[in-house]
């Protein structure tokens, strides 16, 4: 069982595994590559900038001159199809984002070939808001590429990940304090020969986006748009059509959120309709976010010039790059997936 209480099971002998590369019975590698960020890897992060020693404490601090260690603002991962970039910020003290992704390889896995990411923000007013985010998406995405590998349909996978991130938040122990607490939204992209249907679940404010270049027409290339709904105030006084989306989101409560993953949510912490899809042919991105991001760049058609620019790590760094130019007021969070023209698989 891995660390996240996910059993990870071997395509080949049924053994668990216990990471999400290789089967510890047979050896063979269980199909798929598996990021989690951040990292928070506990190893010194090069010489001290103050006396040159790479000795440090268990408290992160110089054995030689008591100086801490420099502080690491910004975890990236590529994986190829999808790039994630989880960054600080210039604000907040500590970073309580994380996201995850899986690429599912299905010739080995098991599971239909596809790329599977979670984003999470951690509630800021809450106990150990980063602890809550970090086992969200870890346990939301093993689940679902386990749930695809039993069989699963997309949007039951993912549901079965989205609760399987529901249990893992509520286990986070803590002695005392408000819940730890956080968003979630995950996104299933099959790597298809005719079509791409996108699946995503979302609880929280964390958003995910279809975005294509202006360039990419076609009768089947859905156009850019949000594909998430926020479980906010805000999101709540569209709905109502007591203001238009500009007026909420300058409201004092816009991020006030309604739902949220917690041991102090309900039971069943999503809406009946989190889970969405929409099927395209290609080519563009999917973008999942937190609101580091969507604060500053709101708008589908905002977002789809930079989203589409490159490769995914390209374009991930230069949205988060717009994010801190812009006052980098909250942690940044961004995970892109690309989506070819079907056609070109």
């Amino acid at each position: 069982m891995s660390d996240d209480g996910i059993d990870l099971r071997c395509a080949g002998c049924a053994a668990v595994g216990l990471d999400s590369n290789v089967c510890p019975a047979c050896g063979r590698e269980l199909g798929y590559r598996f990021v989690a960020l951040p990292s928070h890897d506990p190893s010194p992060r090069g010489p001290c900038a103050g006396c040159g020693s790479d000795r440090y404490n268990a408290e992160g601090r110089c054995v030689e001159c008591c100086r801490p260690q420099a502080r690491r603002d910004r975890w990236e991962a590529d994986l190829g199809t999808v790039a994630a970039i989880t960054d600080r910020g210039l604000v907040h003290e500590r970073n309580e984002d994380a996201v995850a992704a899986a690429v599912v390889d299905g010739a080995t896995s098991g599971a239909p070939a596809a790329t599977v990411i979670a984003v999470s923000d951690g509630v800021s007013t809450s106990t150990q808001p980063q602890v809550a985010s970090g086992a969200a998406v870890r346990a939301g995405v093993h689940a679902t590429v386990t749930a695809l590998a039993g069989g699963q349909a997309p949007t039951e996978a993912i549901m079965t990940g989205l609760a399987a991130a529901a249990q893992a938040v509520r286990d986070v122990d803590v002695a005392d304090g408000p819940a730890p607490s956080c968003t979630y939204v995950c996104a299933i992209v099959p790597h298809a020969a005719e079509t791409t249907e996108i699946t995503i679940a979302n609880v929280g404010d964390s958003r995910a986006y279809w975005l294509r270049a202006d360039s990419a027409d076609g009768a089947w290339n859905a156009p850019s748009q949000r594909l998430s709904a926020d479980d906010s105030w805000a999101q709540a006084l569209v709905d109502a059509g007591a203001m238009d989306e500009r007026a909420a989101m300058n409201d004092p409560r816009a991020h006030t959120l309604i739902r949220w993953l917690g041991a102090d949510s309900p039971p069943r912490p999503w809406a009946d309709n989190c889970v969405r899809t929409i099927r395209t042919v290609g080519p563009g991105v999917l973008l999942l976010c937190s609101d580091g991001l969507w604060n500053y760049l709101p708008a589908p058609a905002a977002l789809a010039g930079p989203a589409t620019a490159g490769t995914p790590l390209a374009a991930a760094r230069g949205l988060v790059e717009f994010a801190l130019r812009s006052g980098g007021g909250d942690n940044i969070t961004v995970a892109v997936a690309s989506v070819p023209r079907c056609a070109d698989r």
